[in-house]
């Protein structure tokens, strides 16, 4: 195994312990939402009463796993992690997304990096910030080789790490 790759698996891997460390018990996906009819206007999920970008996250993520439900790594992640992002997202007041910023890329995997963005655009409009106006969350995103995630919110944990 090359020396950069092995520094990145354990880089990794840490940063998924260390994120596994400071979590509440992990909360089940929702079942899939069912999707509008071709040429029908987009369907609306429920609002979200959330009334910080902290609680917001926790809708957010729901919504995601339920239209990716069968992307969603089922179980604990592996202990060596294809890839993690960490990405801010503005969401306006009607759920639609105003911007993305990388907080910490995963450059090493430029393939899940577009990935992730194109599945947040498509997962428009997202529940609307009732209380918010507008919102600005970030997760974490846990990405395994065999294309599947979990997100930091959601996430069931990792193998071989234990909590801190």
């Amino acid at each position: 195994m090359s020396r950069r790759l092995l520094l990145a698996s354990g880089s990794a891997a840490a940063a998924a312990a260390l994120i596994a460390g400071c979590k509440s018990a992990p909360e089940r996906a929702p079942e899939r939402a069912p999707s509008a009819a071709p040429g029908a206007p987009p369907r609306m999920p429920p609002p979200s009463n959330a009334t910080t970008a902290r609680a917001y996250r926790l809708d957010a993520a729901r919504h995601l796993y339920a239209l990716n439900a069968d992307r969603i790594y089922q179980g604990k992640m592996p202990p060596l992690l294809y890839a993690i992002g960490v990405l801010q997202v503005d969401i306006g007041g009607r759920g639609q997304v105003l911007r993305m910023r990388w907080m910490r890329a995963p450059t090493q995997a430029p393939e899940v990096m577009v990935e992730i963005e194109r599945t947040v655009r498509q997962a428009a409009p997202f529940p609307v910030p009732l209380r918010l106006g507008k919102v600005t969350y970030t997760d974490v995103w846990l990405w395994d080789k065999s294309g599947r995630f979990q997100l930091d919110t959601l996430t069931e944990g990792q193998l071989g790490a234990e909590p801190g």
